[in-house]
């Protein structure tokens, strides 16, 4: 758990939503933001994004869960994997020039919470069940 960035404003680097269009974290303005940034070839990555989905479907229309994929390839393997896991609420946003995990400097699974102006809450390195009472807590931090 590192909160050393708390209060910092989102960045404003884009990144590719589902529908093939360029977004930023403003977008999302308005409601907290859970950001995960994760790949295909990470095992702790694949291994929390059931939970994420899980924690996703229990928090929609309150807290938005993007999960920003960092795999240079794309929807090469985004498409793919997001089939076969057949994911409830969970979308594909992509991010294959990996600005964001390059801008934060981080190992990947990291996971930052925004709260609803933008400023973050808290960062987590590796992976998390997103489902258990600890997460919960931390998610309710966003306000």
């Amino acid at each position: 758990m590192d909160r050393s960035h708390a209060g910092e404003a989102e960045p404003d680097t884009p990144f590719t939503a589902p529908d093939g269009k360029q977004v930023t974290l403003a977008d999302f303005r308005g409601k907290p933001v859970l950001l995960n940034l994760w790949a295909t070839w990470c095992p702790p990555c694949v291994a929390e994004m059931p939970t994420l989905d899980t924690l996703a479907s229990d928090l929609k229309g309150k807290v938005q869960v993007l999960t920003v994929s960092q795999d240079l390839e794309g929807t090469k393997v985004v498409a793919p994997y997001f089939k076969k896991k057949q994911f409830r609420t969970l979308q594909p946003y992509l991010d294959p020039k990996i600005a964001l995990s390059t801008l934060y400097a981080v190992n990947l699974p990291t996971t930052i919470l925004f709260n609803a102006q933008g400023k973050e809450v808290w960062r987590v390195s590796g992976g998390m069940d997103w489902t258990s009472a600890k997460a919960r807590k931390l998610i309710d931090e966003a306000g």
